[in-house]
């Protein structure tokens, strides 16, 4: 089992899951975080510091697509191991539906 970062947190990218990683496996794109799949350990701490709701684990229904959606973009993205201040309006973007087709971006963060 791994834990995966799914749509929830795009426009939100709440950092706090990021400083209890004990093996820096998020990665930061431009409006959200991934988690590489092939490196979380499954220890399961990150997942309650989300505010968002957005980490999951990998064995829930329907999450194959969230899977390699998290893999592709942290081969792409820089890690990132600090918390930053979440994005503008975080919070009025949390439990939008349709985030990932409507505000996805592609685009790589800064990491650290």
């Amino acid at each position: 089992m791994t834990y995966i970062v799914t749509d929830n947190c795009i426009l939100c990218k709440y950092t706090d899951c990021v400083e209890v990683c004990p093996v820096d496996c998020f990665y930061e794109g431009e409006n959200t975080l991934v988690i590489h799949p092939d490196e979380c350990i499954d220890c399961g701490v990150c997942e309650p510091e989300c505010p968002a709701d957005a980490i999951r684990p990998d064995t829930e229904p329907q999450m194959e697509k969230w899977v390699e959606f998290n893999r592709k973009y942290a081969d792409l993205w820089p890690v990132i191991t600090k918390r930053k201040d979440p994005m503008p309006y975080a919070e009025a973007h949390d439990g939008e539906t349709g985030k990932l087709e409507k505000f996805f971006s592609p685009k790589p963060g800064s990491g650290d």
